[in-house]
């Protein structure tokens, strides 16, 4: 009998698409979702860590920075997409920034039942905002934080990637 690995997702995969699209700083409320990339960040001096005390001043830093002509990302968990919709809507959505947002895909079960709500209305969040979004869960689809980078660029708006998986060290 064969037994399959777990694929899963490791920090330099998506640190390797931040560099690829040019990323300055990484905003971000440090969650149980993305903690697992903290160390090999904070260890990257390419990349400026910018931690925020609320979720939604992730989009009011993002905006500033992207004014300042720099590439930021947002790094959230699922849950604080909830807490920063006024500025997702009013710094991202209505000024038209390209913004891509990196989201811990808090409570995710791509196996079972999904007993969360914050996963449980996450995509509806987004499909409600008009705000695309790319599913990553191992480092064969780590790709995908390029497509959204493309997409948030080319229409002027922002892209969610939704981190839905357990993490390599």
């Amino acid at each position: 009998m064969q037994q399959h690995q777990a694929a899963v997702l490791h920090p330099p995969s998506i640190i390797a698409e931040l560099k690829k699209n040019n990323v300055t700083h990484i905003v971000w409320l440090p969650d149980s979702e993305t903690n697992f990339m903290y160390q090999q960040l904070t260890a990257d001096p390419g990349l400026d860590l910018v931690p925020v005390c609320r979720e939604g001043e992730t989009m009011a830093i993002a905006v500033g920075l992207w004014i300042g002509g720099k590439t930021p990302v947002a790094l959230i968990q699922n849950t604080g997409i909830f807490e920063s919709g006024d500025s997702i809507r009013g710094l991202g959505l209505d000024i038209n920034q390209p913004l891509v947002m990196l989201i811990g895909y808090r409570g995710w079960d791509r196996h079972g039942v999904t007993r969360d709500s914050a996963a449980r209305f996450i995509e509806h969040i987004l499909h409600a905002w008009g705000i695309s979004y790319y599913l990553v869960e191992t480092d064969e689809d780590a790709n995908l934080i390029s497509t959204a980078f493309e997409e948030a660029n080319r229409a002027s708006k922002p892209v969610a990637v939704l981190l839905g998986t357990e993490f390599g060290v």
